[in-house]
Order: C-alpha cells, then structure tokens, then sequence
C-alpha cells in the first residue's frame, strides 16, 4: 500500500519571493517511469515545471517515427503529477528566446545527450548560458528496452537472467549500431528500492467527506488510455482519492497471456504513482475485489473500464462483491487504446523503430569519440606544461 503524493507537491518559495519557474522538453514518447523521474527531479529544483513536448514532424525529423501521436503525447506528459503546465509543440533545440518566452531561469535534462538530425548538442546555446541543469538518469529503464520486450514474445524480462541469448540478441538489434553501444540508448536491468517507491508516493491519508475509489488491473505500459480512465474517474465526485490495485505479474500473465505484462510490478508501481488522479497503490492486490479489500479500505465505490472482465480461477465473477453492495460502476473513458494495440503499433514499425534506434546510438558514439578525443588532447597539454616546469 503506497500513498501518493498531490500534483505539484509544496512550494518551497515565501509570497514575496519570485518563483523559480523550470524548463523541460523532449519527445515523451512512450512515457515511463524514468521519465517521470526526470521530471520529479527537475520540479525539486524550482517552483514551477513547465515542459515542452514535440510534434510528431519535429521528432521524425531528428529522431525517426514516434509510437505515439502528439496528442496522446500531450495529454500523458499533463498527467504526470509534477507538472505544472505544458507547452506543445516546442521546438526540438531549447534556445534562450524560449526560456525567455515562458519566464524560466533554466532548463533541465538528464545525463546523457540529445542530438539534432545533424549530430549536434540540442542544448548547446543554453548551456554556454549557464542556464542548465542536469539531472541523473533513471537507471534499468529505456523506450529501447521497451520496445524489445514487445517485439520479442518471452517471458525472460520478468527473470534475472541477464544472459538470455534470446532476448540479449533481440536488445543488440534495437540498442546496437555496428560499431558498437552507446551507454545512453543500452539496455539495463532496472532495481527497485524503497526510497525510489518513497520518492514517487510521499502522499496523505484519504480525509472525512472523500470519496474512496477502487479501481484495479495491470496498468501495463502506462498509457493515455489508463490517464483517460482514471481522469473520468476522479471526475465522479467533488473529492476522490482513487487506490489503484495492481497485479502480481504471474497474475496479469494468467488473464493475458504471451508475454504480459510488458513491465514488472516495481515498475508498474512507478508508473502509476506518477499519475496525478492516483492516490494510493496496492501492490500485489488480489485479483477478485473481496469483502475484506473493501472494508479494509472502506471502498466507496468500484470502477472498471469498458475492457472483458475475465472469471477469476474458480470461475466467479471478481466484482461480484462490489456488485452485491451496489457500489460498482461501469465507467466508459471514451478511449480504446490498449497494451495490445501499442504491441500491434510497435510490430508494424519494427523496421522502422529498429533503424531508429540503431541510427540514435550511432551519432551519440560519433559524439563520445569527440569528446574521448578533447579530454586526451586537453590531458596531453596538461602533461607538456608538467614536464616544462
């Protein structure tokens, strides 16, 4: 059980202080859990988070084709709770008159880079301003990795098994280029810990008059489909605290078969505590929503999507407590996207998200390379001027 923090979080500035207003930009394709790191970190580090978010011409233009589409993109970068605005279609290289246009004393980017169609630092003119600011890198997480588990029909991303040949091999065709990995687009294993969990839910009791709403399932992928969902629920009363039930991955695996879930539950977790209508996690909750989950937590009402409802292992109905007490409702968001059909969107682009991340992983080792060979010359220097002296 994870309570979740409100969107935003506290100000850290006095009513006579200017607020520090943050930058952030990017594709936020596929978002996941390492983004909303990022943009956890960066909202740490001033009193206001507004983030740009690229249209789909600027990103196949640099990039390649994106997953999703720049409204699907928009609307899952709002629901990240620790932004405060959004901008769309911000330009694909962070300039001064744009943080100047939005009023922010800088812009914030994790520790690897992000390179224009033409190899250069998109945040080259920032940074000889002094206006940028690094954030770490959620390590064990990339849209790369992702991807390779949709494409590749296993079970092996749920194990530790690092060496599976399979899946080792299916990776190197996503995140390899022929002269070799580049350490931002590699894949890695993703480790929970607890301070990450207390990061992402420091959060409050449920009050007297909220509303305590139940709703459960995989949340695989994390995507604008579940947003629109639990946007719709926290609209049916004046003061909703949602809990969300997650399933144990060998549960999800039993109703959905192949290789679901796409992500494990620790970052299942992650991804839905980042979610701003989220009020609370159960991990590892029981599949049927029992007497003893709703008096436990003193369940108002229950709500599931317009997604089959599939017959617990004996055959019962998993809502048919709820159902009895009449507190169950159907609630219909108006989206059908689903895991399913981002799998499907995935393995029609294969090629195509292959080459991507091949040609990516390629120009960041071109720029590795120059700067081995500006610290080598830069050392050489420092070497002469030692046996001058």
């Amino acid at each position: 059980m994870l309570r979740n923090g409100a969107a935003g979080g506290a100000s850290s500035f006095s009513a006579t202080a200017r607020p520090v207003r943050v930058w952030c930009d990017g594709c936020y394709d596929m978002v996941h859990y390492g983004h909303s790191n990022q943009l956890r970190q960066a909202r740490a580090m001033g009193d206001y988070l507004i983030v740009g978010v690229h249209t789909d011409d600027e990103i196949s233009k640099h990039k390649g084709p994106p997953v999703f589409t720049q409204e699907e993109r928009y609307k899952i970068v709002n629901a990240i709770k620790w932004v405060d605005e959004i901008v769309q279609g911000a330009p694909y290289v962070t300039t001064l008159e744009t943080l100047d246009k939005y009023n922010c004393d800088f812009c914030v980017h994790g520790d690897d880079i992000t390179l224009t169609a033409d190899g250069k630092d998109t945040y080259e003119e920032v940074k000889k301003a002094g206006r940028y600011r690094e954030c770490k890198r959620t390590q064990g997480v990339s849209t790369t990795d992702l991807v390779g588990r949709m494409l590749l029909m296993t079970k092996a991303h749920h194990s530790n098994i690092a060496e599976d040949t399979d899946y080792r091999k299916h990776a190197d065709n996503l995140g390899k280029c022929p002269k070799g990995h580049s350490p931002w687009t590699g894949v890695s294993q993703f480790l929970q810990t607890s301070q990450k969990i207390i990061q992402f839910a420091s959060g409050k009791e449920p009050q007297p008059g909220d509303t305590i709403i139940y709703v459960a399932g995989a949340f695989d992928l994390f995507h604008v489909g579940h947003v629109d969902f639990l946007e719709r629920v926290h609209q049916l009363t004046e003061r909703p605290y949602i809990i969300v039930g997650l399933h144990f991955d060998q549960e999800v695996n039993l109703y959905k078969g192949k290789n679901y879930p796409i992500m494990n539950v620790h970052e299942r977790t992650l991804s839905v505590l980042a979610c701003r209508y989220v009020s609370e996690v159960v991990i590892g909750a029981p599949y049927s929503v029992t007497a003893d989950l709703l008096d436990h937590f003193k369940v108002d009402l229950v709500c599931h999507g317009m997604t089959e409802v599939v017959p617990d292992k004996d055959g019962s109905d998993p809502y048919q407590e709820p159902k009895r007490r009449s507190i169950f409702r159907l609630i219909d968001s108006g989206n059908n996207l689903t895991t399913d059909l981002i799998v499907k969107r995935i393995i029609k682009n294969r090629l195509e998200f292959e080459a991507r991340n091949q040609k990516k992983e390629a120009k960041e080792l071109a720029v590795l390379e120059v700067m081995k060979r500006k610290e080598e010359a830069a050392q050489q220097k420092i070497d002469l001027r030692n046996q001058e002296s």
